[in-house]
């Protein structure tokens, strides 16, 4: 058997950027993918630079409350700014923060009807950004109001996501190994030659002895859920598949890219902590119940903008080069999915207007 660890990124990072680049020929504009009074994919990344940059000032420095916080104001800023109507179904932020972007936060004009839904992450992987570590990263989907699952309290979801070609065959109520056997199936090659991405957590000791067992490899990472989504929904990245349980709001950013992309995903409220059982709990939130791609986002029309913040499997995190700022973000827009990833260089004294 054998495992992929972090130290293997570099040979995944270039197979997995080649079929990005190769999936537009044309680069996206603010013309493109509009959706009634909606941004382009192309207008949102501005989003999620901002928020890229703003954490990229707290990078190894330990602090990881100034970083999130960081991000999470400028991703509120430039979002008001867009000029549109919509509501936060999954955020971040501190209640007692104006900016904050928590659930139900509206964004635009307080007594205008909401035109869209909103799921997203100012930093994914906030602690390892706080070390100094990889894959971390800033993310926001946009997709018409009503149509994001809203999933309360729950902060942690377990997830099933495979690619186009095996949407509908394989089963979360299924075994390990018969998924496994299922998706070697759906995708033509042998299990041996599978490769799962799980989180790198004491929680999935089990769940990686059994994808083990079955004869799969095992990519493993200590943070990334939302890269290892979409690198499962795109043939060729070199992950067949996500299984494992991560945070709530990684699952549903990741719902919308992977819904554009045209894989699979399932989530079930998987939590963690006392409190949040007893709160998912309290609701009335069913804990057995696997819900589809199809439930989590009921639409075809989203939008997804990702910008690295630190160098990760998606793209390079943020720079400065003879002094620029130089960010990557990677751009998906259904329902056709055209995706491309995007190098930006921004006058450093400028970057608020950029």
């Amino acid at each position: 058997m054998r495992v992929f660890t972090f130290a293997a990124a570099g040979c995944l990072i270039s197979v997995f950027l080649k079929s990005l680049f190769t999936a537009a020929q044309t680069p996206m504009s603010d013309s493109d993918f509009q959706l009634n009074k909606a941004p382009s994919a192309y207008t949102l990344r501005k989003v999620t630079e901002a928020a890229a940059y703003a954490a990229y000032e707290w990078i190894g420095r330990g602090e990881r409350g100034h970083g999130d916080n960081a991000a999470i104001n400028a991703m509120y800023d430039r979002l008001d700014g867009l000029g549109v109507s919509a509501t936060v179904i999954v955020g971040d932020g501190d209640p007692e923060d104006d900016k904050g972007l928590l659930p139900g936060t509206k964004i635009g004009p307080v007594d205008a009807e909401p035109d869209f839904d909103l799921a997203l992450d100012p930093i994914e992987g906030t602690t390892y950004l706080a070390r100094g570590m990889t894959n971390a990263l800033a993310a926001v989907a946009m997709a018409p109001a009503g149509t994001l699952f809203e999933p309360g309290p729950s902060r942690y979801m377990e997830k099933l996501v495979v690619p186009p070609s095996a949407r509908g065959l394989v089963s979360p109520e299924m075994p390990v190994k018969d998924r496994l056997e299922a998706l070697a199936k759906a995708l033509d090659k042998p299990v041996s030659d599978l490769t799962v991405f799980v989180l790198e957590k004491p929680r999935h000791r089990e769940l990686v002895k059994q994808i083990y067992n079955a004869g799969a490899r095992v990519a493993l990472y200590p943070a990334g859920d939302i890269a290892g989504a979409i690198m499962a929904s795109i043939p060729g990245s070199n992950i067949d598949a996500l299984m494992g349980t991560g945070g709530t709001r990684e699952v549903m950013v990741a719902a919308c890219a992977v819904r554009a992309l045209g894989g699979d995903l399932y989530g079930r409220i998987d939590p963690q902590l006392t409190t949040e059982k007893a709160a998912v709990s309290e609701v009335g939130m069913d804990t057995r119940e696997w819900r589809g791609i199809e439930t989590l986002v009921t639409s075809d029309d989203v939008m997804f903008s990702a910008t690295g913040i630190t160098t990760g499997l998606l793209f390079d995190g943020v720079a400065e080069k003879a002094g620029e700022i130089v960010t990557q973000s990677l751009l998906i827009a259904g329902p056709d999915g055209q995706r491309q990833i995007l190098t930006s260089y921004h006058n450093k004294s400028s970057f608020e207007a950029s």
